[in-house]
Parts: C-alpha cells; sequence; structure tokens
C-alpha cells in the first residue's frame, strides 16, 4: 500500500495516464482536511506539495482552534505569538499555557482542539494549611507543578478552590486527583511511605462543585479500603487515582464560567492523614473517560 500510494504523490502520473494525487488542487485539500484530525493532516502533509500547503492553510487551522481561543492567548504576552499562522498557534497552544502565577494551566487537546485545564493545590484554600504540623509541601517530578500537598494529620480535612474562564461550550467532567501515602527516591527506586496514613476508612470524603449559572454537583467516596478483601483495595494505596466530583454543561463562553469546587471530611470524631493531594482537572467529558489510560478513575 505505501509503494502504490508514493507512485501518486506530487505530479507524478501513474502509467495509464491518470492523475495522481499531486494534481488534486490545494484547496480541494484544505476542505478534506477541515474533517480530519491534527495528527492526521500532519501525516498526510508528508505526501505532496498540494498537501504540505493545504496542511499550512489558516482556514484549516481555524476550524480546529476554539472560537475563543484568544482568551488563551490574553494570558500570553503579545510578543510570544504575534504574527504566528493559526497552525503555529494551535501547535503552541496544545502545550500549557499558565495564568494564576503558574498555579493554573490551560491548553488544547492536541486531537480534538477542546480546552482542557489543571488547577494546582497551590491555587487552593486549605483548611489549617500554613501550620506545618497538618500540612507541608513536597517537590515531585510526578506532578504536572512539580510540588504536591501533604496531609499529615487533620481533624477538620478541607480543600477548596474556583476558577472563572470563558470555557467553550461542552459538557466538562471535574476531578481530584490524589494518593495516600507519601513517596520518595531511594537509591533509583519509587518508595511509598504509608506512616502518616490513617483514618480514611472511617467515613467517606464529599466532593462538591458549583458553577456560576446554578449546577451542583456531588458524589462521596471512601479513599481507603485496605481492610476490604476486593479488586479496588490495592489500587487505592501508592497510586494516583483521579475522583470524579461531577458534570457541569456550558452552553455560552460569554460571559466566562466560574466553578467552585471542594474536598472535605469535617468528622471530627476521628483524625485522619497520609494523603497527597495533587490538582483538580477539568475536561470535556467524552476526552476525560478515554485518556490517561495509567491513572485509576472512580466514578
Amino acid at each position: 500500500m505505501g509503494a502504490s500510494l508514493s507512485s501518486l504523490t506530487e505530479n507524478e502520473s501513474t502509467a495509464n495516464g491518470r492523475p495522481g494525487l499531486g494534481d488534486i488542487p490545494e484547496n480541494c485539500v484544505a476542505c478534506v482536511f477541515m474533517y480530519l484530525t491534527p495528527p492526521e493532516i500532519c501525516n498526510l502533509a508528508r505526501l505532496n506539495h498540494a498537501f504540505r500547503g493545504a496542511a499550512s492553510s489558516d482556514s484549516v487551522w481555524d476550524s480546529k482552534l476554539p472560537s475563543n481561543y484568544h482568551h488563551l492567548l490574553d494570558a500570553l504576552p503579545q510578543r510570544i505569538y504575534e504574527g504566528l499562522s493559526k497552525k503555529d498557534i494551535f501547535a503552541f497552544l496544545s502545550r500549557p499555557v499558565p495564568f494564576d502565577d503558574g498555579n493554573k494551566e490551560v491548553w488544547l487537546d492536541r486531537i480534538s482542539g477542546r480546552i482542557c485545564m489543571s488547577i494546582s493545590t497551590k491555587a487552593m484554600l486549605i483548611t489549617s494549611g500554613e501550620d506545618r504540623r497538618h500540612w507541608n509541601w513536597f517537590p515531585t517530578e510526578e506532578s504536572r507543578f512539580h510540588v504536591v500537598a501533604y496531609c499529615q494529620q487533620v481533624w477538620w480535612f478541607e480543600v477548596s478552590g474556583s476558577v472563572k474562564f470563558p470555557f467553550p461550550p461542552d459538557i466538562y467532567t471535574l476531578t481530584f486527583r490524589v494518593r495516600l501515602g507519601k513517596f520518595y527516591k531511594r537509591l533509583g527506586r519509587r518508595v511509598c511511605n504509608f506512616e502518616h496514613t490513617h483514618g480514611w476508612d472511617l467515613g467517606p470524603v464529599r466532593y462538591e462543585l458549583f458553577t456560576s449559572d446554578g449546577q451542583h454537583a456531588v458524589s462521596e467516596y471512601s479513599l481507603d479500603d485496605s481492610d476490604q478483601d476486593d479488586a479496588n483495595a490495592n489500587l487505592k494505596r501508592g497510586d494516583w487515582i483521579e475522583y470524579k466530583v461531577g458534570e457541569f454543561i456550558v452552553s455560552r463562553s460569554d460571559p466566562a464560567t466560574e466553578v467552585r469546587f471542594s474536598m472535605k471530611q469535617i468528622d471530627c470524631t476521628h483524625s485522619k492523614g497520609g494523603l497527597c493531594v495533587d490538582s483538580v482537572s477539568i475536561a470535556p467529558s467524552d476526552l476525560k473517560a478515554g485518556r490517561r489510560k495509567g491513572v485509576s478513575k472512580y466514578q
């Protein structure tokens, strides 16, 4: 197949004189590219000159960018993106764009061009978070923000935050990324320490989200089932887990949607600790369901 396809590239004709792929007008190729994904477009751009030209067309990449992509550019100095083609803008926005002092990042999904977001615990309010007897911060390469919050021991556990952003119309899922235990490297190997992990099996953690247009979602999960003999018990210790808080619907990007979220366990009859809280992520629901196969999800 590869040999037969390559024989049709550029302006070469087949042996019987029929036109090849190189004879297709560039504007016709561009019309077809509007129905393809960015990776497919980039692969086909290798075929011939007409395909390469169509793959660089602003009209093609304008159809891949969200309608309000300029809001992402507003978070950057103008000199960074000034003069870039739509293709280069798409490639640039496919990488995380930091905002809010670098504690939040937004980017375009490389296949669908839809907006995804991640929010560090550094941008959240943690009850007793300034008391080093209860909470600490430690660096790690396992977080996109290179730092996570570690709950050593508390009675009132509550982490909350918010974000206001002109999300394009879509259905979004919000998740918290957490893990039981503290982890570090010893002699090049990843080691987990569960010395402070306790109390999470005595009651569920409550997750909530609210939006500025009145939407509300709530969910509850037990973070530690280590005493239970089930398939999920081993997953909940030592691995990052994304807990689904809920979904919200954006019908229009103007005005901007404000999303408030929290996770809490405020049963003060017992203490709890030994938990890492990394971040909150927001992504279109159908993308969230299929991405990051190495991360366990509960919903």
